[in-house]
């Protein structure tokens, strides 16, 4: 299954504004949890209000708020290959009617969504408690370099997610209710699957179970990022002087321009270059902030090595 929902994520990011589904997609995840991610999965290390790293009376949190119902329901490279009203038969009803769909999946890791009745409990005051976190995050408590912390999550009173594995997957749903559509039929919560053909993962979620969220990230401060670029190249300068004056051998060298290499230095260079005791309970704003997560941290959920 490698992959197969990688569009599914890519495109709820997007749609949602920002929400990610979580990694496995049946782990919950909780305001405040902290995690990172380890061969494309959500691995939580546990909860800053759990472990007290923020105390109970300085959170504020909005509870069940809620958010943009259209934003929940998409799909991608789906049709609608039959729709009609149909006539069944029981025994104890007699005759009758009910509406068919049939719904075309067109390739691996085609999918459809929704979910109904979506809402929010976010932390209200990140933004009081984000510098006390960093310094208990990477130096007081723990010495995280990469971490991600918790702060919104979104729950549904209902929400239905079908992948397709193959060009030939199918699913045929049905409902009594007389008004339907692709939209109004797949997952609704009167509507039934009959059959299914190729379809890869298929899931109905009827609980408010906290299955997307929105977290931040710790970087490194983009300030402390331009010095230590400037800082590198200017001493990268001077380096086809001091080679030829330093070593007893005619390199045949160039003189060296670290322009061309300054996009690949990456935040981690940083901290690996900083001397003993310079990143201390003093400095730790200097060097750490907070960002958005982003799809760069979406792709991230599908990095494995096997």
């Amino acid at each position: 299954m490698k992959d197969v929902f990688k569009q599914f994520y890519k495109d709820c990011y997007i749609k949602t504004q920002g929400f990610i589904p979580s990694k496995p997609i049946e782990q919950h995840l909780f305001p405040g949890d902290f995690f990172q991610i380890k061969n494309g999965n959500i691995v939580v290390l546990g909860n800053i209000f759990k472990g007290k790293l923020i105390a109970a009376e300085e959170i504020s949190f909005i509870n069940g708020m809620s958010i943009n119902q259209s934003d929940w329901a998409f799909n991608h490279s789906v049709s609608k290959t039959y729709s009609g009203r149909e006539v069944g038969e029981s025994k104890l009803q007699g005759e009758f009617n009910y509406s068919k769909q049939v719904i075309s999946f067109n390739g691996y890791g085609s999918f459809y969504f929704k979910a109904v009745g979506p809402e929010v409990v976010k932390i209200n005051n990140w933004n009081q408690i984000a510098e006390e976190l960093i310094i208990k995050l990477t130096q007081t408590i723990y010495s995280f370099r990469e971490v991600y912390v918790v702060t919104d999550v979104a729950t549904a009173s209902h929400w239905t997610l079908a992948v397709g594995g193959d060009e030939n997957a199918e699913l045929e749903i049905v409902t009594e209710q007389e008004n339907f559509g692709l939209v109004d039929i797949f997952g609704n919560g009167n509507s039934q699957t009959i059959q299914a053909r190729h379809i890869e993962y298929y899931h109905e979620e009827t609980n408010r179970k906290p299955s997307f969220f929105k977290a931040k990230k710790l970087v490194v401060n983009p300030r402390q990022l331009d010095v230590f670029v400037s800082d590198l190249i200017a001493k990268q300068s001077s380096r086809s002087s001091w080679v030829k004056d330093f070593y007893d051998y005619d390199f045949n060298h160039d003189s060296i321009d670290f322009s061309s290499s300054a996009p690949y230095v990456s935040s981690q260079n940083i901290l690996d270059m900083l001397q003993a005791n310079q990143l201390n309970p003093n400095t730790a704003l200097l060097y750490f902030d907070w960002a958005e997560t982003s799809l760069d941290d979406v792709q991230k959920l599908f990095n494995t090595v096997l």
